[in-house]
């Protein structure tokens, strides 16, 4: 009879663990087209199992480089279709639920919530506040380091009004770091219009003279 090797059972069993804990740590995010950055995967997920862990609240992330519309489309058959799409997706989720999704291609960003937590989240003030901006930045930084940037920062936002509903200060948590990014991006736009207006006033005033 061969000798039992426990060393051997010992290195397979670390292995699945492993696995299996990797597994589980994706739950979070059902699709990301490899659109986040694995840092901010990471931190998803960490914010995720806390939340899941304290607060019996499931929040997703689906993220797609393109839904596959078609680029002649129109915008209500466009809406339409992704409506069916992310109710087929909800239809499979957890409850209670919070589910992010963007489709970049469809230039389309959306924050659908389970009933029982439409009192405690404000869809628009999270998307207008913490996502869209970083999506929608002109800067110099790559399509991945803002999508990575914007769900990081929605997930998290979401995290933390979800706590704080419950008196609950989450380990995980990124701070205010998120709403002070979006909010400096604020003002420098509202700024550069505002500067483009004075200018063209200016423009106008002195052609007239």
């Amino acid at each position: 009879m061969k000798k039992f090797n426990f060393l051997k059972v010992g290195v397979i069993f670390s292995l699945l663990l492993f696995l299996c804990s990797n597994l589980l740590a994706q739950d979070f995010i059902l699709n990301d087209d490899k659109l986040i950055d694995d840092r901010a995967k990471i931190k998803i997920n960490e914010i995720g199992a806390e939340v899941k862990s304290k607060l019996g609240v499931n929040i997703y992330v689906y993220a797609k480089s393109t839904l596959d519309l078609g680029e002649n489309i129109n915008t209500k058959d466009k809406i339409e279709a992704i409506k069916v799409i992310e109710n087929e997706i909800v239809n499979t989720l957890n409850k209670p639920y919070v589910l992010l999704t963007i489709a970049v291609d469809e230039t389309h960003v959306n924050l659908l919530i389970s009933d029982e937590l439409k009192n405690i989240l404000d869809k628009n003030d999270i998307l207008n506040g913490y996502v869209v901006p970083l999506l929608a930045s002109k800067d110099k930084n790559t399509l991945y380091a803002k999508v990575s940037a914007a769900t990081l920062n929605g997930y998290a936002a979401i995290g933390d009004i979800l706590a704080e509903s419950r008196d609950i200060k989450l380990e995980s948590s990124i701070g205010n770091s998120g709403k002070v990014s979006s909010t400096i991006w604020r003002v420098t736009m509202y700024t550069l219009i505002v500067l483009g207006l004075l200018a063209y006033t200016y423009a106008i005033l002195k052609r007239r003279k």
